[in-house]
């Protein structure tokens, strides 16, 4: 998988990247993670590519043109399978959404910065637009490396253990079930027998029954979606 990120700062993700799982994704050709500076792409004095928006009001706006300079450029060598901005107002991004985007090959994600950017880019070349929560932040580089993060850790091969992605919290809309390692018992807290029993069938069978009731005690809305 190809992943190209535009953002202001490219220099805020460059350490996110290159460390743990997502480092030997990239390190065993799994991943391709490209960073662009928008700033490389204006044809304004001094790097601009921000200005204050018509209409007046508080807060700067990332201009129509550095940014479709940059998106078109990077279109002239790849076609993307989605266009992705991020921003507060974009569908809330979860694990279905993280599943879906795993299977695609080419994603190019637009980080957002000051105000946000001119509507027109948002109109005509954006082709799906994704919040990671209901807050704001500073700009959309956190965003887009959580997305890179969750969407790279469910890649062929990225993670040692196949199964891993499989249990995690959310997968068929239910949070992980309780895990324990060594000791067995540590201050008199114990391991529960069925996980030291070594029959893999009542194991599975205790794992999906602790997953429901931590679902249904933490978040039964989940219990709830299609």
């Amino acid at each position: 998988m190809k992943i190209d990120i535009i953002s202001v700062i490219p220099e805020l993700m460059e350490s996110f990247f290159n460390h743990s799982i997502l480092k030997r994704a990239r390190e065993r050709n799994l991943l391709e993670v490209n960073l662009y500076n928008l700033r490389d792409y204006t044809n304004y004095k001094h790097g601009q590519v921000d200005d204050y928006q018509f209409g007046g009001g508080a807060g700067l706006v990332i201009m129509c043109e550095p940014l479709v300079n940059a998106i078109e450029s990077l279109q002239q060598k790849i076609i993307y399978d989605e266009v992705i901005f991020l921003t507060p107002d974009g569908e809330n991004f979860n694990q279905k959404m993280a599943n879906s985007l795993s299977l695609k090959n080419n994603l190019l994600l637009i980080c957002g910065h000051y105000k946000g950017i001119d509507q027109r880019v948002r109109d005509h070349l954006i082709t799906k637009e994704i919040s990671i929560g209901d807050y704001v932040l500073s700009g959309g580089e956190l965003g887009a490396a959580v997305i890179v993060d969750a969407v790279g850790r469910l890649l062929p091969g990225v993670l040692n253990n196949e199964t891993s992605a499989l249990m995690d919290s959310f997968q068929d809309n239910l949070l992980a079930p309780p895990v324990y390692t060594r000791p067995e018992d540590f201050r008199g807290w114990t391991v529960p027998d069925v996980l030291l029993s070594g029959n893999h069938a009542k194991i599975d069978a205790w794992r999906h029954e602790e997953s429901l009731k931590r679902t249904h005690a933490k978040r039964p809305d989940l219990l709830n979606e299609d």
